[in-house]
């Protein structure tokens, strides 16, 4: 939580206002922030001056872990990020390559599912990764990437958290996730709590003790209209401890979080929160 109140206070300080193509938004950004979290210690980084939904970013994690590509599938297992830019994106709307309502195209889960090799087969990072780390095998290559440049007009967005490595010393096993474009207030709390549980679910299937995970953001930003309900309201907030995430010790493999995991499977316990915030969102 410290540090995610000193992100926010830096970028206030020392952020530059870059006005973003995409959105058409100006955006108070900072380049280059360091995140880690303890998830040895199960020191959950769910944030406490507002009330944060931890499910909808669980729930979006299994989508990507699954290969889906469809936003009605992200919404049938309780995330609803994804419909905005299936259906919303003005850009993808005119894409000649869009299937229909909610695809999204071959973004995030389908590169770390079912990334395409030179001769049109798919190739399997996620499985990959997951057989080594079974094996106690780290080849100092244990990554699953879905940032596939060749495919970004196959999608409707580039992927924002785009690669994690994982990396084994001992029994203990550490992530080190890359993210290229943070929305601050509104994105970055998903994205915390998704580095942190993928952590602990790749060390629960692959029989190792989670460690550290660390989360590497280039671009930190937050839009104009966002910052007075930042500045103004939720830094005036005093954080509650950190809570604690609890798994389903039944989630044994890799076919089970393809098949029967739910977000009833994740739980959290000691979760003090002020109220939530409504933050605008940016397509």
């Amino acid at each position: 939580m410290k540090q995610y109140l000193a992100l926010c206070k830096n970028i206030i300080e020392q952020g530059q206002w870059v006005t973003n193509e995409r959105t058409g938004k100006k955006c108070l950004t900072l380049i280059n922030a360091d995140l880690e979290y303890d998830v040895a210690g199960n020191k959950f980084p769910l944030i406490t001056t507002r009330k944060s939904f931890y499910k909808a970013a669980i729930a979006e994690l299994l989508g990507y872990l699954r290969g889906y590509s469809n936003a009605a599938q992200f919404r049938e297992i309780g995330c609803n990020t994804w419909n905005a830019n299936a259906n919303d994106n003005d850009a993808w709307l005119n894409n000649p390559h869009r299937k229909g309502e909610d695809d999204m195209g071959r973004v995030y889960g389908v590169q770390g599912r079912a990334w395409q090799k030179p001769d049109g087969t798919p190739l399997d990072q996620l499985k990959k990764v997951v057989d080594n780390l079974a094996n106690g095998i780290d080849d100092r290559g244990e990554i699953i990437t879905f940032y596939n440049p060749g495919e970004f007009d196959l999608g409707c967005l580039r992927p924002c958290m785009h690669t994690h490595t994982f990396s084994l010393l001992g029994d203990t096993l550490y992530l080190t996730s890359y993210q290229r474009s943070c929305d601050v207030p509104l994105g970055l709390n998903f994205n915390q709590v998704q580095v942190f549980t993928f952590l602990a679910l790749m060390a629960q299937i692959t029989g190792h003790k989670p460690g550290k995970a660390y989360h590497k953001i280039v671009n930190a930003h937050i839009y104009e209209d966002q910052l007075p309900l930042l500045r103004d309201v939720q830094l005036t907030r005093e954080p509650f401890a950190s809570p604690q995430l609890e798994i389903n010790p039944d989630i044994k493999s890799l076919k089970d979080l393809e098949t029967w995991v739910t977000t009833d499977d994740f739980t959290v316990k000691g979760y003090q929160h002020h109220e939530a915030i409504a933050y605008p969102f940016s397509v």
